[in-house]
């Protein structure tokens, strides 16, 4: 099936839950909907986030990827929560050389762990900090590292009324592989600014800039989302979309791109 058949089907799929969907109470919306605006809320989420991104090398190929992103917590003692966050890839990258072939199949999964006190600090900040690990599951060569990699993650955020803000970020480097591949060292960074409405209803901004220090290369794509809260039959989800546009890529880097996201809650 083509990026675009995709990407139609994934919003057609969004009209479909709106149309099939109710409120919730607004008190239990009010509080999903600031739990989902905080990466390390106590909360057992599902995002299937799909990404579909344009402009790569002289054939300006095309990008899909479906990121599934379980979120589990579990409470370690009366006073931390443990976050496990897991990004699995499901990849089709087109050739980005005119005639070349295309990509299919899995990427390298990345999982954090994120120890995170209960209670915000006096200041209002709620924090985590944790290791995070890149493991070598790409199905293809081209589709992943084939490294494995490992190194320390850290969010810090802020939520102020409708207002929450905060930065997420890792590090990575890698310890083993095939020795023929470059190393990884790579830094994540992602700033993030987001309003809840009263309608529930989320504008996001954020970017997820990625500094390769191997190659001296940025990548920094500015992200605008829209989420709603919906009830689906008594399933809480929210739907997300919006453009991408990357202010920096490397050369043959993509250029602009879209998401939508369609993540399951199961408040405990």
């Amino acid at each position: 099936m083509e990026v675009s058949q995709k990407l139609l089907i994934n919003i057609l799929l969004s009209f479909f839950l709106v149309f099939f969907s109710s409120p919730l109470l607004a008190d239990d919306s009010a509080e999903l909907a600031k739990k989902l605006a905080n990466p390390v809320a106590s909360l057992i989420s599902v995002p299937i986030q799909n990404n579909w991104d344009q402009g790569f090398g002289p054939a300006d190929a095309k990008k899909y990827v479906v990121n599934i992103q379980p979120v589990i917590p579990f409470t370690l003692n009366d006073d931390w929560n443990l976050i496990t966050r897991t990004i699995i890839p499901i990849i089709r990258a087109d050739s980005p050389i005119v005639g070349g072939d295309t990509s299919s199949g899995t990427g390298d999964v990345l999982q954090s762990f994120f120890f995170s006190p209960k209670e915000p600090t006096a200041n209002g900040w709620i924090t985590g900090f944790g290791p995070a690990l890149q493991y070598d599951t790409a199905s293809e060569n081209d589709l992943g590292s084939q490294k494995w990699s490992a190194g320390p993650t850290v969010v810090l955020l802020k939520q102020q009324g409708a207002f929450t803000y905060g930065f997420l970020g890792n590090h990575l480097w890698s310890y083993a592989g095939d020795s023929d591949r470059q190393d990884v060292s790579a830094t994540f960074m992602q700033p993030f600014f987001a309003y809840i409405t009263k309608t529930q209803t989320t504008f996001t901004i954020n970017t997820e800039s990625i500094y390769d220090w191997e190659n001296s290369d940025w990548i920094v794509p500015l992200n605008l989302l829209v989420s709603q809260l919906l009830n689906v039959y008594g399933q809480p989800v929210s739907v997300s979309f919006g453009p991408r546009y990357y202010a920096m890529s490397p050369d043959g880097g993509p250029e602009w791109g879209l998401r939508f996201v369609v993540q399951f809650l199961f408040p405990k």
